[in-house]
């Protein structure tokens, strides 16, 4: 599979581990929603559906992602799917680095919390992690597709989705 328009990146399921570790799950849902599932690192155990993101093409097969949380966290994501690559800017608030367990829960059903301790607690200096990744897993699930990004991270479940035991060939969950 070659990307190279945008339509082309639109409707595609990414897990990729940045360098210092980090191991992340996105889909790319349409043109302006993300959902996503982190399995390793400072907040891992997190999830996110409907995230609202500018999703861009930069040139040929090379495109930008950005979005703020309701955390107050900004994200940059810059992916090259046909080098396997991307590189991810976060820029986590001070809270964050400091209370990581308030934000590893499914977002969406705590987005109260999330402004509360947005406001409650100390946002800057924000903690800056610029890392490339490996792309590990592309998978094309189509446009709005509810299953991809549909539950907890499990351990372990990375490796069931890259190994095809997690979703049939139309692109739906096996075991619900």
């Amino acid at each position: 599979m070659k990307f190279k328009e945008l339509e082309d990146f639109l409707g595609t399921h990414f897990i990729y581990t940045y360098d210092n570790g980090w191991e992340y799950e996105w889909y790319a849902k349409n043109d302006h929603t993300v959902d996503y599932r982190i399995h390793g690192g400072m907040v891992a155990g997190r999830w996110v559906k409907d995230q609202e993101a500018n999703i861009v093409k930069l040139t040929d097969g090379v495109f930008k992602v950005t979005w703020t949380e309701p955390t107050g966290t900004d994200v940059a994501l810059d992916f090259m799917p046909d080098e396997y690559r991307m590189h991810g800017t976060i820029f986590f608030p001070k809270w964050v680095q400091e209370h990581p367990d308030i934000t590893v829960c499914f977002q969406n059903e705590h987005i109260p919390l999330m402004e509360e301790s947005r406001e409650k607690y100390e946002t800057y200096p924000k903690y800056l992690v610029p890392e490339f990744a490996k792309i590990t897993y592309i998978g094309k699930a189509g446009q709005d597709n509810e299953d991809v990004i549909s539950e907890a991270p499990y351990p372990g479940m990375t490796d069931d989705i890259r190994a095809g035991k997690y979703f049939d060939a139309s692109y739906h969950r096996l075991h619900k």
